[in-house]
């Protein structure tokens, strides 16, 4: 299953969204199942250094079908997955990037986000896959 381009646009509006009621300004990259991009929104004054890292959350989230806030608390020192960040070209393992399931709970996607601080990343990507439930 992968998500479409119609439903990639719904989930960029919800993300778009809920930045704007956080008053920051966002990357927002999602993917399809098989982490090829389907839809980017680079707001416009966010940070460029950040399309880059949206990317990567929604890939990194698909690769690992977990959000990259759990994949960075299995990755500490001493932690299971200790040294991932080093694997796939590199992933992100803080938080933004969130994988997106459709009303039966299969995976189609995934939407990363950045710009803002991680708490903010995660609110606003979560937004984004909230839209199938």
């Amino acid at each position: 299953m992968n998500i479409s381009l119609k439903q990639a646009e719904a989930v960029v509006n919800a993300a778009k969204s809920k930045a704007m009621e956080l008053n920051t300004l966002m990357n927002i990259a999602v993917v399809d199942s098989g982490t090829n991009l389907v839809a980017f929104v680079h707001m416009d004054e966010a940070w460029l250094g950040s399309i880059d890292i949206s990317q990567r959350k929604a890939r990194t989230a698909r690769y690992f079908n977990m959000d990259t806030g759990a994949i960075g608390a299995l990755s500490q020192p001493g932690g299971p997955l200790f040294g991932i960040e080093h694997s796939n070209g590199g992933v992100i393992t803080f938080p933004g990037g969130v994988v997106i399931k459709n009303t039966n709970g299969e995976i189609i996607g995934a939407v990363g986000v950045s710009g803002s601080t991680v708490e903010n990343d995660h609110l606003v990507a979560q937004a984004g896959a909230d839209v199938f439930k």
